[in-house]
């Protein structure tokens, strides 16, 4: 039984998508120049020169996921809130930071896995 060519093997020494979108690397080289901003990805890389505004075509479906993530963000908040019970000033300063910071993540998260898609299409013969 012979190993297929093109099976994992393949991807061996790719990052995953969660380390790829923490870290923002190239989809072709690896350095981490994915993005210019937190949310905002880069229009080329610095190092290896791709073309990531080219890649990414998937804008449209970025007020959905985050849509989808303030409904969850309200759910745990409302589900917090019910079993705590904390003081108003508490839950500003807990669940401003967590916003935020899950917004970014899921941004980046999809914005990453739209490009990695995207550049792995574009390789295909």
């Amino acid at each position: 039984m012979s190993a297929d060519p093109a099976g994992p093997s393949e991807q061996k020494g790719q990052p995953g998508l969660v380390s790829a979108a923490l870290s923002g690397l190239c989809p072709r080289c690896g350095a981490k120049t994915l993005f210019g901003a937190p949310a905002a990805l880069a229009d080329e890389c610095a190092a290896c020169g791709l073309e990531i505004r080219a890649l990414e075509r998937g804008g449209r479906f970025v007020g959905v996921v985050t849509m989808l993530l303030a409904l969850l963000l309200i759910l745990a908040a409302l589900g917090i809130d019910e079993w705590l019970r904390p003081p108003l000033w508490l839950s500003f300063l807990f669940w401003a930071p967590v916003t935020v910071g899950s917004v970014i993540f899921g941004l980046r998260f999809y914005k990453t896995m739209w490009v990695y898609h995207q550049y792995e299409e574009s390789q295909q013969p």
